[in-house]
């Protein structure tokens, strides 16, 4: 995992004293992991440093090993007129660019200050001038917080912080096409707090400075924005009544009054709450829009997340009226909610959730046209407004993109932006570090390979699940137990790639209340191996 600063990929010898050292200082790290590789050692102290006492970490510095496969892409945008051009924001992993379709990415954030991003726009008007929006913006029992608004001029070489810090979860960020400092946010907030740093924020400077003109109160944020194809003075702002508790994730609804749709005629300025016939009533959840043109005039859809009454909605009127034209469950969770119109053809739109649905006859008829294998969990669409073809998908595997209206996609075994939460290693040299990646299996990684780089073929799963703690068996490193979801414990052995089930308590209650259940497991389950005596 370290190597002394100037050393090849596969760093130098580390004598086996110093692994073990190294090995107690990472095992009790609980963090994501990504490919941001920030200087986040700790420094020795000048007192220490001026006795001549040995600087244990004088020598160590970061490197990146892999897995170089994607982790949750959040939300996706091209560059218009530019067609291989992409930037994406990671969930745990900053911003990356592509000018190939996909074939490589460069990270633009490794150091930047955040590294969770909910939504990310490309000035229309000048498409070196793009805003990210910080924080995750689903409310679950791990969800990461950021830090604001950021904006580049320059194509991702530099960035500006533009405040909007305490907003910590922003769902989108819509950009005037006529004017690139013509800026609206869609900020939700602290998910488990209330506080005023919610709503829409305007910005006519470029964000050096920023009202708030839409606010509806202290637990209703806003979660997406769209505008008018053919008048952009006309906004529509979905907002969402988003309070969540980290005990009673999954199954206690992330609804309330407060969700509902806005509609401006003034550039977001002034704001009045649409209703009008058909449109659902409350509690409601997360609502994610789209607009688009007609010969009869302004479309909208909406996705709507409730109990009885979700499902996708269309007004052909502009707001005034509302049909539910598919009552699908499927496309309408907190956790995957968007929703994409083709631009050549306003009958067709695309839905994602664990799949990818494309929508005919207004929204009524969908098919599966992307899932698993291939990504599950799909959190983003963009279709190029100027050529169709060109889409982009973000989902829990990474970003990918096709040049070919969905026929071929590009890879994601090219984007080291993985969430990992807990980390381990044996005492082999080389060392293999574990770990398990969100809704990506486990990893066991070599810290260095014969192959010039860490590759593919250094590192394999090792059973368990999806997140939560793989740790090797102390005196047989072939052996390795991992937690999962639910209590779950299994053991894995790399001589027969077998993995036994050996859960202490065998009724899973995962996503269950906590207080309904004799034994209690939420989203992470710790788990420690003994090192001294025999192996408990």
């Amino acid at each position: 995992m370290l190597a002394a600063a100037g050393q090849s990929p596969q760093g130098p010898r580390i004598s086996f004293a110093a692994r073990v050292f190294m090995r107690r200082r990472f095992c009790c790290l609980t963090a994501a992991v990504t490919a941001l590789c920030f200087p986040l050692l700790p420094q020795p102290s000048r007192a220490a440093t001026a006795s001549g006492a040995p600087n244990p970490w004088g020598a160590l510095g970061w490197r990146l090993i892999g897995p170089f496969r994607g982790g949750w892409g959040e939300m996706v945008a091209g560059v218009a007129g530019a067609p291989d051009t992409f930037y994406f924001g990671a969930a745990g992993g900053g911003v990356w660019r592509t000018d190939n379709a996909g074939r490589t990415w460069s990270s633009l954030f490794d150091r930047g200050p955040t590294a969770p991003i909910g939504a990310i726009a490309v000035a229309p008007s000048d498409s070196n001038t793009v805003y990210v929006g910080a924080g995750q913006p689903e409310p679950r029992y791990d969800v990461a917080g950021g830090t604001g608004v950021y904006r580049t001029a320059d194509g991702g070489r530099s960035w500006a912080s533009l405040g909007l810090e305490k907003t910590r979860h922003i769902g989108r960020i819509l950009v005037d096409p006529r004017d690139r400092d013509h800026v609206l946010v869609a900020a939700v907030g602290d998910f488990f707090g209330s506080g005023p740093d919610r709503g829409v924020f305007r910005s006519l400077d470029g964000g050096v400075t920023w009202a708030r003109t839409l606010k509806v109160d202290d637990d209703t944020g806003a979660v997406d924005l769209v505008s008018d194809p053919k008048d952009p003075d006309v906004v529509f702002a979905a907002t969402w009544q988003a309070r969540q508790f980290p005990w009673q994730s999954y199954f206690t609804p992330v609804a309330g009054p407060g969700s509902g749709v806005y509609r401006s005629s003034d550039g977001g300025a002034t704001w009045a709450r649409l209703g009008g016939k058909g449109w659902p009533a409350g509690p409601l959840g997360r609502i994610s829009l789209a607009a688009t043109r007609t010969p009869a005039g302004l479309r909208l859809y909406a996705v709507i997340s409730a109990a009885e009454v979700g499902g996708l909605y269309r007004s052909d009127d502009g707001g005034a009226s509302w049909t539910r034209v598919n009552d699908e469950p499927a496309f309408t969770g907190y956790y995957a909610s968007r929703v994409a119109v083709a631009p050549n053809d306003p009958d067709v739109v695309f839905l994602v959730g664990q799949s990818v649905r494309r929508c005919t006859d207004g929204g009524k008829t969908c098919e599966i046209v992307k899932g698993a294998p291939g990504g599950d969990d799909y959190h983003d669409v963009w279709i190029d407004p100027t050529r169709p073809g060109h889409m982009a998908l973000a989902s829990d595997q990474g970003v990918t993109i096709s040049v070919d209206g969905g026929g071929t996609w590009s890879s994601w075994y090219n984007q080291p932006t993985g969430q990992f939460y807990h980390l381990a290693t044996d005492d082999r040299f080389p060392y293999r570090i574990y770990s398990g990646q969100q809704d990506s299996g486990t990893v066991s990684i070599l810290s260095r390979s014969d192959y010039g780089a860490i590759g593919v073929r250094d590192w394999n799963p090792v059973g368990g699940d999806e997140r939560d703690y793989d740790i090797p068996d102390p005196d047989d490193p072939d052996i390795v137990y991992a937690s999962g979801l639910g209590g779950k414990i299994s053991r894995w052995d790399a001589r027969t790639g077998q993995s036994a089930n050996i859960t202490p308590f065998p009724e899973p209650n995962y996503g269950e209340r906590q207080t309904t259940t004799a034994h209690h497991f939420v989203w992470v389950t710790p788990m420690a191996v003994s090192r001294l005596g025999p192996t408990t």
